[in-house]
């Protein structure tokens, strides 16, 4: 039987992979795919608490999370896209530097 515990762990393994892409990569895209993975984790970890409590109040958070997540990908998206076209690459340095 898969326990809380369970539940937990897999979620403190999916931000940690998270955390670590972010500071590690370079890639604007895979440092966004790493931010959507850290929401997704958190909402597991949401998910289990919800369950081992018999709460529903966490479920109803979790949406509220995914919409904005959705929201936020539109943007980060559309901005990984206009980062893209301006300087030929998704570097991250690049966007640092990058003149308007």
């Amino acid at each position: 039987m898969v326990s809380t515990t369970h539940f937990l762990v897999l979620g403190a393994i999916l931000f940690t992979i998270g955390t670590v892409g972010v500071i590690l990569r370079r890639n604007v895209i895979i440092m966004f795919m790493c931010v959507e993975l850290m929401l997704n984790a958190v909402n597991l970890t949401f998910l289990a608490f919800a369950r081992h409590f018999n709460q529903i109040d966490a479920q109803i958070f979790v949406f509220f999370v995914m919409t904005v997540a959705a929201a936020e990908a539109a943007v980060g998206l559309a901005l990984i896209v206009l980062l893209s076209r301006r300087t030929n690459s998704v570097d991250i340095d690049q966007a640092d530097t990058m003149k308007w």
